[in-house]
């Protein structure tokens, strides 16, 4: 009997110890939690490709664009929006185009002109 009680205390013994079946439990319930929190959430698709839309101006309208998701994307990629896709400045792009939706808005804390050209200085109101 001590020689047992000595092998199972030994660093070097890589078998079963006291408390591994515990941690072995512990590990295989928490996996099964995370497994089922997860459930339903599919794995994003594609990304919608903003490259063609950025940085080049106004080049397209919100009738360009399949889904409200890939109109809201070119708008976060370029908050300056020269393409008019957010018209009422509330950071959402094109809100009348069909899901898949992205509803998240985009931070714009600059004031902009009808065509969503930036207003560097702001409009004084004419004396009265």
């Amino acid at each position: 009997m001590p020689e047992q009680s000595r092998n199972l205390h030994k660093s070097r013994d890589r078998g079963l110890r006291p408390g591994r079946r515990t941690s072995v439990a512990a590990v295989g319930a928490i996996a099964a939690i995370m497994l089922t929190a997860c459930a339903g959430h599919e794995a994003p698709g594609p990304t919608f490709d903003v490259a063609p839309y950025v940085n080049k101006g106004h080049v397209v309208d919100c009738e360009a664009f399949k889904s409200q998701a890939d109109a809201q994307a070119v708008l976060r990629a370029d908050a300056l929006d020269p393409n008019g896709l957010d018209r009422d400045g509330d950071g959402l792009a094109c809100p009348n185009l069909p899901k898949p939706t992205d509803k998240k808005p985009v931070h714009r804390d600059f004031m902009t002109d009808v065509d969503g050209a930036p207003i560097i200085e702001p409009i004084k109101p004419p004396p009265t």
